[in-house]
């Protein structure tokens, strides 16, 4: 798993913002609603619709659905496997193909010790 810094955890929290913020502003306007409007119908403040739609705020799952459905759309999301291309999971695959079966198993024990140890602090 690669490593999370507060630089790259920011990063995607705003990517996410942004992508809230799209998809917001997209409903909202296919629907012809000003934010007062949507915020009416949501049963909640100009404020919330205009902080979402700037990126300023990260709506959790049940906000983003609820404003989207006030403005007469549904929101889906559906869990897809990412690209292995350039996972770092691949860099390995011929050394431990070329491992005996015996081999593989000690892999997989110093891996489990290994994990074991770090859970205990």
């Amino acid at each position: 798993m690669a490593d999370l810094t507060c630089d790259s955890l920011l990063a995607i929290m705003r990517s996410m913002s942004r992508d809230a913020a799209n998809l917001l502003r997209e409903a909202r306007k296919r629907a012809g609603l000003t934010q007062r409007e949507l915020a009416r119908r949501a049963g909640t403040a100009q404020s919330v619709v205009a902080r979402i739609e700037r990126g300023l705020s990260n709506p959790s799952w049940e906000t983003l659905t609820r404003l989207i459905a006030a403005a007469g759309f549904g929101l889906h999301s559906e869990l897809v496997l990412g690209s292995t291309a350039d996972s770092h999971m691949l860099q390995d695959v011929a050394r431990i193909l070329s491992l005996t079966p015996e081999e593989r198993l000690a892999e997989v024990r110093n891996v489990n010790n290994f994990l074991a140890a770090a859970r205990r602090g």
